[in-house]
């Protein structure tokens, strides 16, 4: 299954795939430069297909628990100054995406939209410090009766140059469903009040939709 945002992606690469594989079988007479160029533009569409891929996963929907909303590495956790909106402090559970990683975002609870905005920006490499405060972003709150406002934010990478996202103010979501999407390496930064027990670890692998990032007792 693919994610409807790589749907006209995927056709370009799809028609350039058949084209370039048709020139060469034409234009091309030594057997194994024909070969390398075929496979590679094979590769290419591969690697175009793996990068919005949109697996289904069961989601088990818990108010008690914030899950992870993408695919990563676990690559912060700390006490932190979010200025944007809570303008206080707040507990930062940050996840990075290579290129590689599934890039949906779903959503890590349920609840309300309080807040949906996004931030044009830069594009430095999403494990920079300041790529939470300096790269395109979107921030959007999502408030609940167990653990009341928490904020995530989609975060562009070097490479990205695109974040969807699908909250509005408002919107009623539902843990786990389809928030939107972040093209090509990435990161996911989430805003947890202070005295949150966390349930991840630096450097862990997170799978979105699956891998609990706190709880609350």
């Amino acid at each position: 299954m693919f994610h409807k945002e790589g749907g006209k992606i995927i056709l370009i690469a799809s028609t350039l795939m058949v084209v370039f594989i048709l020139l060469a079988d034409k234009f091309i007479t030594i057997p194994w430069l024909k070969m390398s160029v075929q496979l590679l533009v094979l590769f290419f569409l591969i690697m175009v297909l793996q990068f919005f891929r949109n697996p289904k996963r069961d989601v088990k929907i818990d108010d008690n628990q914030i899950i992870a909303p993408v695919d990563g590495k676990v690559v912060v956790i700390e006490e932190v100054y979010e200025g944007e909106y809570f303008k206080d402090k707040r507990l930062q559970v940050s996840i990075f995406m290579s290129p590689i990683n599934v890039h949906v975002t779903r959503y890590p609870m349920n609840g309300k939209v309080k807040f949906s905005k996004y931030h044009p920006g830069k594009f430095l490499v999403a494990w920079h410090p300041k790529a939470s405060e300096e790269n395109e972003r979107t921030t959007v709150v999502i408030e609940n009766p167990v653990f009341g406002e928490i904020l995530y934010r989609q975060i562009a990478g070097a490479l990205a140059r695109r974040i969807v996202n699908y909250a509005k103010e408002g919107m009623q979501v539902v843990q786990g469903t389809d928030a939107g999407f972040i093209k090509f390496g990435s990161r996911v930064d989430i805003f947890l009040p202070l005295g949150t027990q966390v349930n991840v670890k630096l450097n862990e692998k997170a799978v979105g939709g699956k891998t609990i990032i706190a709880i609350k007792s």
